[in-house]
């Protein structure tokens, strides 16, 4: 089982892996049928009763999260055994909680108090503070390693920048014309992150800079025990610039820590200018907001000053670039933004 993703990051594979890494869950039934699109946290909790508490998250694009619970008591004869298989049946009921408010699915009637208290959900059993404290634990051992990366990173005076953005941004062009101005003056490397294909890390190496391909499977973002795995298989060099594109993605790479340096985020024009306000936990997350695609502006109705004023609402503090990488437009400001991180 994966470490901070459960299933979803299950299926995760590194380029280079002599096999893939699979886990088999099964419930007994497919509760997930007509839940598309969205990142699947699993943790397992004990309690002094006997009892193992699952939690599965599962972090919609929409932005909702949908926790569920599940208690379950092995038979004695299996809490012996040393071998775990983990194929049970078990009851569970299931707690959806979105930004605004949690709801019951259409349908399903639960005698569950919805919202109520400090975790926002309820579930048999289990107090509100113990709860919270489940959820807390599930990025913990993420934020362990991402700070190892950190500090890696801080010996070796390399510059990592976490690149997000929607699916459709212009992430991996910009990123491309990045490299073919910088690869003459600094060491560069990339780690791709995507759900399947290695097109992207292809599209790197024809620059002539290494690049590696994470495929998280069903996970929807890079966690820090892949970047982990992906920098030492790149075997950077000191005093270098890692550039880690995560999968596209507004909601889940917000969260996760990668032991970066700063987060990038990008955003298109052809996207909306209300995207910091829809999504802003991300641009709240990032130091530099890179505007993309300008070129297509005389084709849009687009509000460049707007679309700032909202980045700003959500981060004071949040810079902004506008460029095109097709163009060419803006890049030099870029440039010299990533010079001054690299003499920072």
């Amino acid at each position: 089982m994966c470490s901070t993703c459960g299933c979803a990051s299950g299926e995760r594979k590194i380029e280079g892996d002599d096999h893939d890494h699979h886990h088999d869950h099964h419930h007994g039934h497919d509760h997930h049928q007509g839940h598309n699109n969205h990142d699947h946290d699993h943790h397992h909790d004990h309690e002094p009763n006997g009892q193992t508490v699952i939690i599965h998250h599962h972090y919609y694009h929409q932005g909702d999260v949908h926790n569920h619970y599940h208690q379950y008591e092995p038979a004695p004869a299996e809490s012996k055994s040393k071998k775990h298989k983990h194929k049970h049946k078990h009851k569970h009921k299931h707690i959806y909680q979105t930004a605004e408010a949690s709801f019951k699915p259409a349908g399903e009637h639960h005698d569950l108090d919805y919202g109520h208290g400090e975790a926002g959900t309820h579930a048999p059993g289990i107090s509100q503070k113990r709860m919270l404290q489940i959820e807390m634990d599930v990025l913990d051992k993420n934020n362990h390693l991402a700070e190892h990366n950190r500090k890696d990173f801080c010996q070796k005076n390399i510059l990592a920048l976490n690149l997000v953005s929607s699916p459709g941004s212009g992430k991996t062009t910009l990123l491309t014309e990045t490299l073919l101005r910088l690869r003459d003056r600094i060491n560069c490397a990339v780690i791709e992150g995507d759900q399947q294909t290695t097109n992207d890390a292809q599209r790197i190496r024809e620059t002539g800079v290494p690049a590696i391909q994470v495929n998280t499977g069903k996970g929807c973002h890079l966690d820090a025990q892949m970047v982990h795995d992906a920098t030492a298989r790149l075997e950077l060099a000191d005093n270098s610039l890692l550039f880690i594109e995560n999968v596209g993605n507004l909601v889940c790479p917000a969260s996760f820590d990668l032991g970066e340096r700063h987060k990038v985020a990008v955003l298109s024009v052809t996207e909306g200018e209300d995207k910091p306000l829809k999504y802003p936990h991300m641009f709240a997350a990032a130091d530099i907001m890179l505007l993309n695609k300008i070129d297509l502006l005389p084709y849009l109705n687009f509000d460049v000053d707007a679309c700032i004023a909202n980045a700003k609402q959500v981060n004071p503090n949040i810079q902004v670039i506008q460029v095109s990488a097709t163009r060419g437009e803006g890049m030099d400001a870029w440039l010299a933004w990533l010079e001054t991180q690299l003499c920072a």
